[in-house]
């Protein structure tokens, strides 16, 4: 309540606040000096989201669990929606790139960051199938790309830190998803009950499953 009451709003005619462009200021500065790199910075940025779909989709093509590649539908649909409701300005000081994600410098949302969501969202099914090391790999990846972004102006602080908790949000979401569905055809089953047919396709924490006999 004491910051409600007393916080000053920003004017019509200034910038946004954000206290990670602050943060950055340096970096900013630095690669607005070497344009160069930061057409690097940002095709390896484009490399790692193509990591981040090519497990998704991995997931679900491959190894038959589609839960991954659900919370990315629809953590992509609520992303589009909200984009679309509230189009906010790219920050004055933007640094684009032609090999950035989306490549080619097109528009983009900026509410909320789909580069975290998306990484989020591996890293989550990565450590549910204990792919431990993968997903801390992920997790580092996740943090220098949204330095990176915010020292690009790519992104508001606020777009990343709902991003985060985006990612967490649709792949429960996805997971209580699949529950349903699978109840739904449990019931519909003609070999017994739900019940049975549930204890018949019990699934392990690492996403395998297991065959275990009705009694």
């Amino acid at each position: 309540m004491d910051v409600e009451y007393t916080l000053r709003m920003i004017p019509s005619s200034s910038p946004p606040f954000d206290l990670g462009f602050i943060a950055t200021r340096p970096l900013h500065r630095f690669l607005a000096s070497r344009p160069t790199l930061n057409t690097v910075l940002a095709g390896l940025n484009t490399v790692f989201v193509g990591m981040q779909m090519v497990y998704i989709i991995w997931t679900f093509l491959i190894e038959g669990r589609p839960r991954a590649t659900i919370s990315a539908l629809f953590m992509f649909t609520c992303r589009g929606i909200l984009g679309y409701a509230t189009q906010l300005p790219l920050p004055e000081d933007f640094l684009g790139s032609g090999a950035d994600f989306p490549v080619g410098n097109v528009s983009f949302f900026l509410f909320y960051s789909g580069h975290v969501a998306a990484s989020v969202i591996a890293s989550l099914d990565m450590k549910r199938m204990q792919r431990w090391k993968l997903a801390y790999l992920f997790d580092t990846l996740n943090v220098l790309q949204a330095i990176r972004l915010l020292s690009t102006r790519g992104h508001y602080t606020i777009d990343l830190a709902v991003g985060v908790g985006a990612g967490i949000l649709f792949d429960s979401l996805a997971g209580k998803y699949e529950e349903s569905r699978k109840k739904e055809l449990f019931a519909d089953s003609p070999n017994g009950t739900s019940n049975d047919v549930f204890q018949n396709s019990q699934t392990h924490e690492n996403g395998e499953y297991l065959s275990v006999s009705s009694h």
